[in-house]
């Protein structure tokens, strides 16, 4: 990288969207890192979000001096106001602000918040052309199709922050695309791989949250440990790279070193290797299409004990299998499973229902939506509708089976 280019890069201004949850820690750790390196003038911060944590947000601008900040939940923002009193640094509250904070004139966007509610902010980065760093599946899973539009009718460029996405988009062919044989997404199996359907019916949130190898929120650890974040990365590379349902398939790799395979149709297979840490792939997204240091963890292969690869077991493991269905279903079905799934983890994870019963809510609801879930949505206001609507069913269920 010549002396311009760095420049280019590190002048860069950043807006960070769900900064208090672990990929936001992990992109603010990794401007830290550069800031170290380059001198605090290095990846200016535009805008803070937060959603309820209002004593470490207020500490990250304290630190890192953003123009604005916004906490989502808008009961607290008078406690913000009272921590941030002594700065100039502008402050709101609610959700509709933190729309704002992504329309802000910044040049990259780090999509870091869990779930849905990060599908309207993601929006408003895509339409006024950013950089969108989105390391927010369920925006993809939701509302690809308007994900597809709004891309067409903007500059913005998507650059995926899933490790296995990311490691897709550094290794694929973009100019040969007909080439390509599969697309291979690895899964690290979770902490109940080796579990047997009548243990995993006794597993507990703390349990399901305990990730072998990756350290991440509470809501992405209990899907990793149901596989059902492996099925809605199968769906998020649908829209991103615009392959079909049979060129997408996923293989369980305990280590988390090898992230992604791409197989071509000369034979050749191609695959990304890095350690098991979301500062690299974080790192990548915010310097792309340029690469700069990053104080991730280095890939030790001689140390490693080996790489190994199975199966994976959507017999005990369902909910992976309902992700492909509703991929190869296509339509709405994918908004329904996203919307079912959050509502399910939510209630395991507040001990309403059993770990097995989240697979029996989100098949439930697909179930009871399977007319609805037919559809095609080109409309954010039908893509909430139909979240709202899933929601709601999936509640009944959840409500059903606690009672």
């Amino acid at each position: 990288m010549n002396a311009a280019d760095l420049g280019h890069v590190l002048h860069r201004s950043i807006t960070v969207l769900g900064s208090t949850g672990s990929v936001g820690l992990s992109t603010l750790s990794v401007i830290d890192h550069i800031r170290s390196v380059f001198g605090p003038e290095a990846f200016p911060i535009e805008a803070l979000t937060a959603q309820s944590n209002v004593e470490k947000l207020a500490a990250q601008v304290r630190h890192f001096r953003p123009k604005a900040v916004v906490i989502g939940d808008e009961a607290r923002l008078g406690e913000l106001r009272n921590a941030l009193s002594d700065t100039d640094i502008e402050i709101a509250g609610g959700a509709a602000n933190v729309i704002e904070a992504a329309a802000r004139p910044s040049d990259v966007v780090m999509v870091a918040i869990v779930g849905a509610a990060g599908l309207a902010p993601a929006l408003a980065a895509v339409s006024r052309g950013a950089q969108v760093a989105l390391a927010n599946k369920e925006c993809i899973v939701a509302a690809g199709e308007i994900f597809r539009l709004a891309l067409q009718s903007s500059r913005a460029t998507i650059i995926p922050v899933d490790s296995e996405h990311n490691a897709a988009f550094q290794v694929l062919d973009f100019a040969q695309t007909h080439a390509i044989d599969q697309v291979t997404l690895t899964a690290s199996g979770g902490p109940f791989r080796q579990w047997s359907p009548e243990r995993m019916a006794q597993a507990t949130p703390e349990q399901a949250v305990a990730h072998p190898n990756w350290s991440m929120g509470a809501k992405i650890s209990v899907d990793s440990a149901t596989l059902m974040n492996k099925g809605l990365e199968l769906i998020e590379a649908h829209h991103l790279f615009g392959l079909p349902a049979d060129r997408l398939g996923v293989i369980v790799h305990p280590q988390s070193l090898v992230h992604c395979l791409i197989t071509y149709a000369d034979g050749s297979t191609l695959a990304h290797m890095s350690a098991p840490d979301m500062q690299t792939p974080i790192a990548y997204a915010l310097a792309w299409p340029r690469r700069i240091a990053s104080p991730s963890r280095r890939l030790d292969l001689a140390s490693s004990g080996g790489l190994t690869f199975e199966q994976a077991d959507t017999v005990r493991f369902p909910c992976l299998k309902l992700a492909q269905d509703c991929l190869r279903t296509g339509g709405l079905a994918p908004t329904i499973l996203n919307a079912a799934n959050e509502i399910a983890v939510k209630a395991f994870l507040g001990r309403r229902i059993g770990f097995l019963d989240i697979a029996r809510v989100v098949e439930e609801t697909l179930s009871a939506q399977h007319n609805a879930g037919s559809g095609v949505a080109r409309e954010l206001e039908f893509i909430l509708e139909m979240d709202r609507q899933a929601r709601d069913t999936a509640d009944s269920v959840v409500m059903r089976m606690a009672a």
